[in-house]
């Protein structure tokens, strides 16, 4: 089978396609004909060599995908062959509190990821995909879906009338406001994009905030929600943008991060967190239990991912360099 592996050192340059023996399924697992993958901005990190921890080489990346169970080892009763399933992310966290995920069992690193014609995926590390979606909207669910539905629902209960302010309008981000607007929430976007801005309201969202037209955005969410604060704020922008969503936020609410997309340094000053009396968690992507509730209420509420381009899996640099690029809105995808 053919796969495509980071060799030698990491970089865009570095990823070559190589020839794999097929792989034969073990007890409890399953083998998966891989038909679309997506892409996360830890993907990037991890094949550019910039993420926070380093992986032994060779490695398969990318993890998250669909396809086809085409195999099955002994004792397996989840799933049968001919489901159509996603991978998670995290391969051992079934349900539960972050204690009970094993760092050394992420895929697309440490473990082996989907770029690749086929994959040998635990049975427990997969979830029947939602039937109406298409292999590549249903591809995009692992990590941007789950981690948007952890965050909102999973851990921040949201509840109709909240209001909601999401950052940017990435994956998670976009998922947020789908998910947020399914469930009664009034959502808030921001974007250094009109055009971008306008795209959200047409999927729901209530008001946007440009905010290189205003530098200090929180101050404009706050004249958007009458002086209170927004209920709940999805952070992706890291250290530097932490202290406007910390002003954006009403007392008392929540701080979902997420990510660190606007850099990894900055100073925060826990004092302002306990002034306000802010919940501020760490969002690690959730466990197979959000996903499996994630894509009941995807199947219930109709709601499609949004897709900002498809490559030809081959095509996997070209695809990083639009991702790294930083313009896209929703997601970006691979067809294999």
């Amino acid at each position: 089978m053919k796969a495509i592996i980071i060799e030698g050192e990491p970089g865009i340059g570095n990823l070559r396609l190589v020839e794999r023996p097929m792989p034969t399924p073990r007890r409890q697992e399953v083998i998966v004909r891989i038909r679309a993958t997506a892409l996360n901005y830890r993907d990037l990190e991890i094949i550019r060599g910039s993420y926070h921890t380093r992986f032994p080489l060779p490695l398969i990346p990318i993890s998250d995908g669909v396809g086809e169970v085409v195999a099955i080892g002994e004792d397996v009763s989840r799933v049968a062959i001919g489901d159509r399933v996603c991978s998670t992310f995290w391969q051992r966290w079934v349900g539960g509190s972050f204690d009970m995920a094993e760092p050394s069992y992420q895929r697309g690193g440490p473990l082996d990821g989907l770029l690749t014609e086929y994959a040998a995926l635990d049975e427990q590390a997969v979830v029947p995909a939602p039937a109406h979606l298409t292999d590549l909207e249903a591809a995009t669910l692992p990590c941007a879906g789950v981690t948007a539905w952890h965050s909102l629902v999973t851990e921040g209960r949201v509840h109709a009338g909240d209001t909601i302010l999401v950052l940017g309008t990435g994956g998670v981000s976009i998922f947020a406001l789908q998910f947020a607007v399914n469930a009664g929430a009034r959502v808030i976007v921001t974007s250094s994009s009109d055009e971008k801005i306008e795209r959200a309201r047409a999927l729901g969202a209530a008001a946007g905030v440009n905010y290189r037209r205003h530098p200090q955005w929180a101050d404009a969410v706050i004249e958007l929600t009458q002086g209170r604060g927004v209920d709940h704020v999805l952070e992706v922008g890291g250290p530097d943008s932490f202290a406007q969503s910390l002003k954006a936020v009403r007392r008392g609410g929540q701080i979902s991060v997420i990510g660190y997309l606007g850099g990894t340094e900055g100073t925060i000053n826990p004092l302002d967190i306990f002034r306000r009396q802010v919940t501020v968690r760490g969002i690690p992507v959730g466990s197979r239990a959000s996903f499996e509730a994630m894509a009941r209420a995807i199947d219930a509420g109709r709601i499609r991912p949004v897709i900002d381009r498809c490559y030809p899996w081959m095509d996997i640099g070209e695809a990083l360099r639009h991702l790294a690029g930083g313009t896209h809105f929703g997601k970006i995808v691979l067809q294999h």
